[in-house]
Formats: structure tokens, C-alpha cells, sequence
């Protein structure tokens, strides 16, 4: 929801818990056991932004190199980078720009993430 705020500003409000979730093709090719929800991501340019991504039990991300830096928080389940770390709910992760990584879980992975840098 998009609302108007004092001062001529604007505000979106989005509940992670309620909105809907989209087909995760974040790496070019539909993941069906991902979803995902663009918060402010921007598809159309550089693809910089934050967003949710649900990842089913066994879910496993496409290997690929980051445009931009990468932060992310885990909310909920675990997520086990390529070195064997299990991260988990309250573990949040910066990755540079110009990394190149996976990630996988075992039980289901719910984060938030965003990609940042100077485009």
C-alpha cells in the first residue's frame, strides 16, 4: 500500500506475511520450489532493491555472481552456504560485490534481502 505522509512524501507499506508471493526468477530461470516478493526491487533497470524470498524444504539457489553488494537477514528455517556454515534465524550476511556463491536449505529458508552498490 502506497500512502501519502506529511511533507509531500509517500510511504509503502507492505506485511511480509500477507502479500503475495511471486515466482522466483531473481538468477533469469523460474526456481519452482522459491518465491519471492519484490518490496522495492527495481526489474526494469538495475535490480537493485530489497525483497522476501520463501525457500521450500531441499530449495537450492542457482550459483551466480553478485552486480551488487548483498545483505540478507534469515527469519525463519536455515540456509547453508557453499563452505558447509548453517545460518539461521537472527543470522544476517553481507556479501561484496562481485561474489560468487549458492545457497541451499534443508528444512525451508525465509529471508529478507537487499542488493545495493552504486550502479
Amino acid at each position: 500500500m502506497t500512502e501519502k505522509i506529511d511533507y509531500g512524501s509517500t510511504r509503502t507499506v507492505t506485511n511480509i506475511y500477507e502479500a503475495e508471493f511471486l515466482p522466483y526468477d531473481m538468477e533469469g530461470t523460474v526456481q519452482d520450489d522459491m518465491s519471492y516478493i519484490p518490496l522495492t526491487i527495481n526489474k526494469d533497470g538495475n535490480q537493485m532493491g530489497a525483497y522476501v524470498i520463501r525457500m521450500e524444504p531441499g530449495a537450492e539457489t542457482i550459483a551466480h555472481t553478485h552486480r551488487w553488494n548483498e545483505d540478507y537477514l534469515i527469519l525463519e528455517g536455515d540456509l547453508i552456504e557453499p563452505d558447509g556454515r548453517v545460518l539461521g534465524p537472527g543470522d544476517f550476511v553481507h556479501y561484496d560485490q562481485g561474489t560468487y556463491h549458492n545457497s541451499r536449505t534443508e528444512t525451508g529458508c525465509f529471508l529478507i534481502g537487499v542488493d545495493w552498490g552504486k550502479s
